[in-house]
């Protein structure tokens, strides 16, 4: 289990998050739901490791992971952006196993089993050689997926996963995000979207601007 622990942040003088506690239990998907403003990205980026907390503690499994990089982190929890942040001059198969070989140390022939693997499972066996120019914003967001799932991690994050998309799309992005569903990985999604939030989400943390 993921757990947080009186976690408080500020940019300035502005508080986005104020002692918050919460728990993400393992194999479920936790939703962060809320408006913009709210402190979602901020916490989903202070439990990645992208943001320092300026007080509190993250605990996974029982180990203390406070203020550890994302870096150092990489192996244990993995984010899907945004925006995707696929490397333009690799292309699909290239962009997956990059992290797999350099920080995990795999061999390229086992990131590219591993990766093919992935890449049948989201449907996207066709596209191993594709660029990132060339594939529709559904395609960047399952390569962003699979790429985060080479590092094998115990929690993946994914950072308003259908705001980049056709509004057609996100059930899709709902679908792929259930397939994965597994009891060694915990699952944590950050939306404004009720209705998307209601078709994936085991628990609902609800968020709500600072006054």
């Amino acid at each position: 289990m993921l757990e947080i622990k009186n976690v408080s942040k500020s940019f300035g003088d502005k508080k986005i998050l104020d002692n918050v506690s919460h728990s993400f239990p393992m194999g479920k998907i936790t939703v962060i739901l809320g408006p913009s403003g709210g402190g979602k990205t901020t916490l989903l980026r202070c439990i990645s490791g992208l943001e320092s907390f300026d007080k509190g503690q993250l605990l996974l499994g029982g180990e203390d992971l406070t203020n550890k990089s994302h870096q150092a982190n990489s192996g244990k929890i993995g984010v899907v952006f945004q925006d995707f942040q696929l490397f333009p001059h690799l292309n699909v198969l290239e962009n997956i196993i990059l992290a797999p070989t350099m920080v995990l140390k795999k061999s390229k022939e086992e990131a590219t089993e591993k990766a093919r693997s992935m890449l049948g499972l989201l449907g996207l066996s066709d596209k191993e050689e594709a660029y990132p120019f060339e594939l529709s914003g559904g395609q960047k967001q399952r390569v962003a997926i699979a790429r985060a799932l080479a590092m094998e991690p115990r929690v993946l994050c994914y950072d308003e996963p259908t705001s980049a998309l056709d509004p057609g799309l996100s059930g899709d992005v709902a679908e792929v995000i259930l397939n994965l569903k597994s009891p060694n990985v915990t699952q944590i999604v950050v939306t404004h979207d009720p209705i998307f939030a209601e078709k994936i989400a085991d628990k609902t943390i609800r968020v709500e601007p600072i006054k």
